[in-house]
């Protein structure tokens, strides 16, 4: 059976309506604010456990030594080089990781209403 066009764009309009209903709920779903704000606690815990594994594993610590046992057999100048970079790099990506991981925390905090607190973990007053 032959479709006209007619028929075919009523197809076309219906797929893109069924699409356009999809991803609408695709991001629903992958709303990070979203699902904070309905599970709250679940998030709230989720995010402890993350810094806790992440502060805890030492991961950075064990790159960086591991790296500088790595160059040690290199020549003086270019194994100290090597090794100041590496330690560089090592610091920076720490810090970026603990400033992404402290602006979660925050968002989550925000996102359930909870006070916020300073880096000595006293909350900070709102006078």
């Amino acid at each position: 059976m032959a479709e006209t066009t007619a028929d075919v764009r009523r197809d076309i309009e219906l797929t893109r309506e069924r699409m356009s209903s999809t991803l609408a709920e695709l991001e629903n779903k992958l709303n990070l604010m979203q699902v904070v704000r309905e599970h709250p606690w679940p998030a709230l815990a989720l995010a402890i456990g993350a810094g806790v594994l992440l502060s805890g594993s030492g991961a950075d610590v064990k790159a960086a030594a591991a790296t500088v046992g790595a160059t040690r057999g290199a020549s003086g100048k270019i194994g100290a080089a090597l090794d100041d970079v590496v330690a560089s790099l090592v610091t920076g990506v720490h810090g970026a990781f603990e400033d992404r991981i402290t602006g979660w925390v925050g968002e989550l905090k925000d996102a359930i209403g909870a006070p916020a607190t300073n880096r000595s973990t006293q909350p900070v007053r709102a006078d």
